[in-house]
């Protein structure tokens, strides 16, 4: 039988490329490992766009490491979702490399390109795994590299950021092992596809652990997402780490985000028995106050890193109420919304250093004009009007899909009001800010600073999905809705992943798996 290793690629390339890179001197070496880490980088682009066609052709592709079965082994699973993160995750992670290079970030720590591989393979790792406890171990391999990152280049704001990110990530991973620990010990496995079955068919003297260790973990995924009241570590961390960092950690939110979908929509959805649906009364509620209270730190901040920042939780927050609302019309809105947000508030975060570099780093305090008003001034106009979700743009497409969601819920009045009323804010926020920067200057001669081509690109590269998503809006929303649908129907992910149970005989007390002969 041939087995295809492509599956594994996405993980396995950052990691060899990370310990490669670790034997190279940063130092005396830097130009080597800048062409290996972009060589790398750069090839996972078109290998994530081959998964993702995959998918489209087959629905589910599983790989199991060592031929081990499920549920002993490790399992990657890879449908729409998890190949349409994988494809973002590399999509973000070339320009932000490439700005780094361009920045002369990396040249602030001998590990960066080691430490960013590490980021990748964290994070492609979470995406494509179909196990909770190599989901919390990817979960730990992206911490620790984001630790690395966020701290790199020093400075006092940034470790006091730094230290913040890290006793409250520390807490989420202690958290995360108890609940890990509660539903093992209940349903005696960990493999996502595995638990679902067997939380299903738990006794009723199991129920509340397991409606406790689902709670739990949906603490741990809304820390990670910054959702309200879990969300003030996010803008300090963000507005002072270096902006190619924080570029590649808009994608970390992301994976609180993805989590929180599969996991829910896995193991703890409409068919999981006694914890059926137990995160929706709670996601919508809370998604709908962190996008208004985001709106608020956005209007409230003084600076464009730190507004770029709270864009992000503004982001949670929309995501999280799409995913309340609980259809697949909702989710289909919420898969577009990310992928529109992930790429423009990356854009936005590289767009800010290039103004920051020709104002003189005054973050709020008038400064000299800017030496490229018009090309810069452009730029910033088209990431605005893609945050504020304005037509004609991608956030104007995503938020009408969820506000045509909500249409049949009876939340509607506080769906239209909040995502409304916040849009308004970030209207307001972000013509201020674009006033202060651009129109509100010294009288003076501007910086003989100038953005290159190759300073200019990777932004432009990202801000360009403003347009170009809403020219593929067609096969955009298709592909979302297809990918929605799938993960409203969990039996063939349950069935794809434990396909393989034959080659070891199942536990006595493991249940059937819906559709096949146990």
């Amino acid at each position: 039988m041939t087995v295809d290793h492509s599956l594994i690629l996405p993980i396995l390339l950052p990691f060899v490329v990370g310990i490669a890179l670790l034997s190279i001197d940063g130092d005396r070496h830097l130009a080597w490992q800048r062409r290996l880490s972009l060589l790398a980088t750069a090839a996972a682009i078109p290998l994530a766009i081959l998964l993702l066609v995959t998918t489209v052709d087959s629905g589910y592709r599983t790989y199991v490491l060592g031929h081990w079965p499920a549920p002993f082994g490790i399992v990657l699973v890879l449908d729409r979702l998890s190949a349409l993160m994988v494809l973002l995750a590399a999509v973000v992670a070339l320009p932000a490399l490439w700005s780094a290079i361009g920045a002369d970030t990396d040249r602030q720590g001998r590990y960066f390109h080691p430490l960013f591989q590490f980021q990748l393979m964290g994070l492609n790792g979470a995406f494509l795994t179909g196990d909770l406890f190599n989901l919390f171990v990817f979960f730990e391999i992206l911490l620790i590299a984001s630790y690395s990152l966020l701290l790199h280049g020093g400075g006092r704001e940034r470790i006091r950021a730094g230290l913040h990110y890290v006793i409250l990530n520390l807490t989420g991973s202690a958290l995360f092992l108890i609940a890990i620990g509660v539903l093992y010990g209940l349903t005696g496995t960990l493999n996502l596809a595995e638990l679902a079955v067997r939380v299903a068919h738990a006794s009723a003297a199991d129920a509340g652990l397991i409606r406790a260790g689902a709670l739990l973990l949906l603490v741990v995924f809304g820390l990670k997402a910054a959702l309200l009241p879990l969300h003030a570590w996010l803008p300090a961390a963000y507005a002072n780490t270096g902006a190619p960092i924080a570029a590649l950690f808009a994608l970390l939110t992301k994976v609180g985000v993805y989590s929180i979908i599969r996991v829910f929509t896995l193991a703890f959805g409409s068919t999981a028995g006694p914890a059926a649906d137990i995160a929706a009364p709670w996601l919508l509620p809370l998604g709908l106050a962190t996008l208004l209270v985001g709106a608020i730190g956005l209007l409230a901040s003084w600076n464009l890193r730190r507004l770029i920042a709270y864009s992000v939780i503004v982001s949670t927050g929309m995501l999280l109420t799409a995913i309340g609302l609980s259809t697949a019309a909702s989710l289909s809105a919420a898969l577009v919304y990310l992928i529109h947000t992930t790429l423009i508030t990356a854009g936005m975060f590289l767009l800010a250093d290039l103004i920051a570099e020709q104002r003189g780093h005054a973050d709020s305090q008038p400064a000299p004009p800017v030496a490229q008003p018009a090309l810069l001034g452009g730029l910033f106009f088209v990431g605005v009007v893609a945050m504020a979700g304005l037509p004609p743009l991608s956030g104007f497409l995503g938020k009408v899909l969820l506000l045509q969601a909500a249409q049949d819920s009876p939340a509607l009045p506080w769906v239209w009001g909040i995502v409304l009323s916040s849009g308004l804010l970030i209207i307001v926020a972000l013509s201020r800010m674009g006033s202060q920067l651009f129109w509100r200057t010294l009288d003076s001669a501007a910086l003989p600073v100038h953005a290159t081509v190759r300073r200019l690109f990777p932004a432009v590269a990202l801000l360009a999905a403003g347009p170009l998503l809403v020219i593929l809006g067609q096969p955009l929303i298709g592909y979302a809705s297809a990918t929605a649908q799938q993960l409203r129907q969990p039996a063939a992910y349950i069935e794809a992943s434990l396909a393989n149970r034959h080659l070891a005989p199942a536990p006595a007390h493991a249940a059937p798996v819906p559709g096949t002969t146990p």
